[in-house]
């Protein structure tokens, strides 16, 4: 019962942050959002609010990387296209009113263990969805640089539905998205590309001793 509790607030908060922000997401309006009785505030979360913030947000960075996990092994259009869809859900669930609680928490604080947290969880998860790339061929470059234009996109798409309440903003990025992920460099297409050059010059070598030999004939 104690960790029922205890994770029915965590979840609160995530719906909270997601729809109202920091601000949104008081220990009062938990327990209203929620129906946990005063007390168990400080039992569950000694720290107060920021700790059950702090927690909110680890269960929301597991979710997303338990979420893209399983397209690993598939390819980098169905990876994006994997990740993209756990925003869409988001968005359609909520009647486009819910966004990232991670988010929520980067534009609301300054400093401090809440940003803190929020940025590790950023980068982990950016260092997963690389992984995943790499792991289906696409150069570990260029997927650095993609999960980087992926994620800024995806949230900022998602923002411009919830303020237009119009999913189309998410759909168009989306669509783009997975263009750019399909057209990501590979390791054998970049193999192929530099052995290329080397098949052309063994080509002419030979064409030139063909020539010298014709001459000498």
């Amino acid at each position: 019962m104690e960790n029922e509790t205890r994770a029915t607030m965590i979840e609160g908060a995530i719906q909270l942050l997601a729809t109202r922000g920091v601000h949104g997401a008081s220990l009062l309006k938990v327990l209203e959002h929620t129906g946990a009785p005063r007390g168990s505030v400080y039992h569950h979360f000694p720290g107060g609010k920021e700790e059950l913030i702090l927690a909110a947000l680890d269960l929301t960075g597991q979710r997303h990387d338990r979420f893209v996990d399983r397209f690993r092994g598939t390819s980098a259009e169905e990876i994006t296209a994997g990740y993209l869809e756990l925003w869409r859900r988001i968005l359609v669930r909520s009647r486009l009113e819910s966004g990232c609680p991670i988010l929520a928490v980067t534009v609301s604080v300054s400093a401090g263990p809440l940003l803190d947290r929020a940025g590790e969880i950023f980068r982990t998860s950016q260092r997963r969805l690389v992984d995943l790339y790499e792991e289906v061929g696409v150069l570990r470059s260029a997927a650095e640089r993609f999960v980087i234009f992926l994620v800024a996109s995806a949230e900022g798409a998602v923002v411009l539905s919830r303020a237009q309440q119009d999913i189309d903003p998410f759909e168009v990025v989306a669509d783009q998205l997975i263009k750019q992920a399909a057209a990501m460099p590979t390791v054998v297409s970049t193999t192929a590309e530099h052995q290329a050059p080397a098949s052309s010059t063994t080509e002419a070598s030979a064409h030139r001793r063909l020539v010298t030999e014709q001459r000498n004939a």
